[in-house]
């Protein structure tokens, strides 16, 4: 081997630096001796998350094309975009053994503070630079964030987040299904238009080991629009079912097959893995990847608790077993009998960190971070049993009798006391059209722990909001007990690209829902089919965009036109703003 004279080697550096300073790509060539070597491609940008008033990750992926061979890397944060002033800096090695994934946790920043980041090879090739912010002071005054979940990337665009990056938000919060792990059979959830937008799913297969995963994570990462959202701002996550498989709970999974997809525990520790190496999170127990619940104070204004629904201590969902009547049998048997007091979405020892979370919490608002709807969706039984028929025998007359049993309720529930019908208080009577959860793999499958834990915010005098996913449809709620007592309300957003009631002929359906239908323009008139809820949308895709003061939240709900072109408008369907006071507003 050959060695280049001092000076020579010096030259190539500088002229390598100076090529990086031009490129657009965050690539460059650089000559070396008689041949070329390609230079650090960061392929998938870089990201910032789980931010305190002290400090920030930092993530890239550093990779020589062609090569595994590890990368050394000088990361830098400072106060300014040109980097004249830097606040901190170190190094790290891009390894194969994370697939040349690399976090660093910066640290000795100040709160409230905006910074700019970026990593270095050995050659000074840079980065794309990223913009990151730490968490607030306690003066701070008012939050800005944006929230999502559910983004299947062979649906569509992910044009939800190219409109985040332009909202102002401050931080990003993510609830899950941040990937999806169905293959690219067309007739796979969500796959209809892959082939014609280009999206096609990669690889083919349902993903199980460790490189599928890994392939799946960097298709998602190269969007974009992804991309440009994770540098733009410091994101929050927690994952949901699908960054493991469909309906995940501890000990196995709807879409998984042990037969012919290994043990769950192996896939489940994959899974888990590869999630802690390509997000920007703050590993909290390097010894036990499948904890991440964590905690985030926004000053005085609100405290941020992340929580787990789904991966570390889900029991079996009631509807997973076969039951013909899809659990609800099993589910009104354990929840009258009581025995449902031992079935759980998280461990008791997730559920008193909760809650002894926000008992010492001196915040204003308590903000949980969920992945499920926690609102009571009970829609009335002969409702759900005109679906239920439907369903099954999808004749005209049978889809009529859906919308007759819709209209047959609502209108009874319009109708003053005085002057009903029997057969209209019959309606109305929760003893002979009892109300039915529609969705048992959310907090309503679990309704003794759920009624535990609101029990225990009502007693600490605590103002609740949850902020939840998974369903693809935009819901405002109210957080009621058992009895029907509220105690907070739920922002739940629309999915990102994830296909919503809409896909399924149910659109339509949420004027009836909210009771719009019945008072147009009045939301929360509690007239519609779900008693607590007070606002959906059950088309559109986008996010939410959330402002929080000490005297209230606001949540607007930001839709996108479409998702099956780059060329998009987005505007606010609907805001919402709860007082401290408890009073809510609609505009």
């Amino acid at each position: 081997m050959s060695l280049l004279p001092k000076d020579r080697r010096n030259f190539l550096i500088r002229s390598a630096g100076a090529v990086a300073a031009i490129s657009t790509t965050g690539t460059a060539l650089v000559a070396c001796g008689g041949g070329s070597a390609v230079a650090t491609e960061y392929r998938y940008g870089v990201a910032s998350g789980d931010p305190l008033t002290d400090r920030i990750m930092l993530w890239t992926h550093a990779k020589t094309p062609n090569s595994n061979e590890s990368v050394p890397l000088t990361w830098q944060v400072s106060t300014s975009s040109s980097f004249d002033t830097i606040v901190a800096t170190g190094s790290t090695t891009s390894t194969a053994d994370t697939a040349f994934t690399n976090k660093v946790d910066a640290t000795g920043l100040a709160a409230g503070n905006t910074y700019y980041y970026r990593f270095l090879d050995q050659y000074r090739n840079p980065s794309p630079v990223g913009t990151t912010r730490t968490l607030p002071a306690a003066s701070a005054t008012s939050v800005k964030f944006a929230v999502f979940s559910c983004t299947l990337y062979s649906a569509g665009y992910f044009n939800a987040y190219d409109a985040a990056a332009k909202s102002g938000a401050q931080y990003a919060i993510h609830l899950g299904d941040y990937i999806y792990e169905y293959g690219s059979d067309p007739a796979k959830f969500g796959n209809t238009d892959g082939v014609a937008l280009g999206r096609v799913t990669a690889p083919a297969n349902d993903i199980v080991s460790l490189d599928d995963y890994r392939t799946r994570y960097a298709l998602y990462r190269s969007d974009p629009s992804l991309q440009a959202l994770h540098a733009a701002m410091p994101w929050i996550t927690v994952w949901d079912d699908h960054e493991f498989a469909n309906n995940a709970w501890v000990d196995g999974a709807d879409n998984h097959n042990s037969a012919t997809q290994g043990a769950w525990a192996t896939r489940k520790a994959i899974a888990a893995r590869v999630y802690h190496e390509w997000m920007p999170i703050r590993t909290p127990d390097a010894a036990n990847l499948l904890k991440i619940y964590r905690r985030f104070d926004f000053g005085n204004i609100f405290t941020l608790h992340m929580v787990d629904t789904r991966i570390e201590g889900r029991d079996k969902q009631y509807d997973g077993y076969g039951d013909a009547d899809g659990g609800l049998g099993r589910y009104a048997n354990a929840l009258t009998s009581g025995a449902d007091a031992t079935h759980r979405m998280m461990s008791t020892t997730q559920q008193n960190w909760l809650t002894t979370g926000m008992a010492a919490s001196t915040a204003t608002w308590q903000i949980m971070g969920n992945q499920d709807i926690m609102a009571r969706m009970w829609f009335p039984a002969n409702v759900l049993q005109a679906q239920a028929t439907a369903t099954v025998s999808p004749t005209a007359v049978n889809q009529q009798a859906v919308l007759k049993s819709i209209s047959d309720f609502l209108t009874a529930k319009a109708t003053p006391a005085a002057a009903r019908t029997p057969t209209q208080s019959g309606l109305v009577s929760t003893s002979t059209n009892p109300r039915l959860p529609y969705n048992l793999d959310a907090w309503d499958g679990y309704p003794i722990q759920r009624e535990t834990i609101l029990q225990t915010v009502k007693a600490q005098g605590k103002k609740l909001i949850t902020l939840s996913g998974d369903s693809h449809n935009a819901w405002f709620a109210n957080v009621t007990t058992l009895a029907g007592e509220k105690v907070g309300v739920e922002f739940a957003g629309s999915s990102v690209t994830s296909p919503g009631f809409e896909s399924v002929g149910l659109g339509g359906l949420a004027s009836s829902l909210d009771g719009t239908a019945v008072a147009p323009g009045v939301y929360g008139s509690g007239m519609g089919l779900v008693d607590d809820l007070n606002y959906v949308d059950a088309i559109r895709r986008g996010y939410l965009l959330m402002t929080a003061t000490s005297a209230s939240v606001k949540g607007e709900y930001v839709f996108v036109d479409t998702i099956k072109s780059k060329t998009y408008v987005a505007a606010t369907g609907k805001s919402v703003t709860v007082a401290a006071t408890g009073a809510v507003t609609y505009a």
